[in-house]
């Protein structure tokens, strides 16, 4: 049977790492500062963003809250951002994805200031990410990376493929891959017989966006598998992009849904909320 990848315990770690340095940070007169901005009232969207309050509540950085109506114009939303980009008590800003359609998410994105981009989704951290210059780096790769090293695998030399090509996931977390020394390969939409690529899989990240798409069949026996999706089943409860049972016996680790990849992804926002506060001097 396989080892369960506990992201609830790990982030725990890691957020328990955030809090010492926060606390010792407060000690010497000095707070950390996340600024969280959410436009209309999504369901999914309040879920995610009282989930980091909790966070930052816990690891003893300060949160503010910024909740614009659905209908606020884009110019009332980039003023705003660049308001919090010229507090210099703010020290992280996070905007919550996704927007309503008549706001662009690039433009938005591209207005955060890169020394406040905890997120790690602006176009200098991308390059930096990818030249291996110091940058943010996207908290859920980010959050894998340490779900994998933290269990005990050494990724160098392995065969590594990430199935998903986004910018947010499938991207830098090939990107991760690689400065990490393994062989990488992308599969997506297009990828011929992606069974037989990922049959070759050393590490397999699934982010594909389909419930249960990954079975046993597209799985190498040991494999390490990190499921990055989320979705609720027929019976209305979280799966993800593997089918879990099918996987389990089969794999060397894997990651539930949930309590997996979810709870890395908040705790890498507080290390990077962290991480700027340090930058910022």
């Amino acid at each position: 049977m396989a080892i369960r990848i506990d992201g609830k315990v790990i982030s725990g770690i890691i957020k328990d790492e955030v809090k010492a340095e926060v606390s010792a940070l407060k000690e010497k007169g000095i707070d950390v500062t996340l600024a969280v901005i959410q436009v209309g009232e999504d369901p999914a969207s309040t879920v995610y963003v009282g989930n980091k309050k909790k966070a930052c509540a816990y690891t003893g950085i300060v949160s503010r809250a910024y909740n614009l109506p659905e209908d606020v114009s884009e110019e009332e939303l980039l003023s705003l951002i660049r308001k919090l980009n010229d507090d210099s008590d703010v020290n992280g800003i996070l905007v919550q994805l996704p927007l309503p359609k008549h706001i662009s998410e690039s433009r938005v994105i591209e207005t955060i200031s890169p020394k406040k981009d905890v997120d790690g989704f602006h176009i200098q951290s991308a390059g930096a990410l990818l030249t291996g210059e110091k940058g943010f780096l996207p908290c859920t790769p980010a959050g894998i990376i340490e779900l994998i090293k933290r269990t005990g695998v050494d990724i160098t030399g392995k065969e590594c493929v990430v199935i998903g090509r986004s910018n947010i996931v499938g991207k830098p977390m090939a990107v991760l891959l690689l400065r990490e020394n393994g062989t990488v390969t992308i599969c997506h939409s297009k990828t011929k017989d992606l069974r037989s690529v990922t049959k070759r899989a050393d590490i397999l990240v699934a982010a594909i966006g389909k419930p249960k798409f990954i079975d046993a069949s597209y799985v190498k026996e040991g494999a390490v598998v990190i499921d990055v999706g989320i979705h609720r089943n027929e019976n209305n409860k979280l799966c993800g992009d593997v089918d879990f049972e099918s996987v389990e016996p089969v794999a060397y680790a894997i990651t539930p849904v949930p309590g997996g990849v979810g709870p890395m992804t908040i705790a890498m926002l507080m290390k990077n909320c962290l991480e700027a506060r340090k930058q910022q001097g």
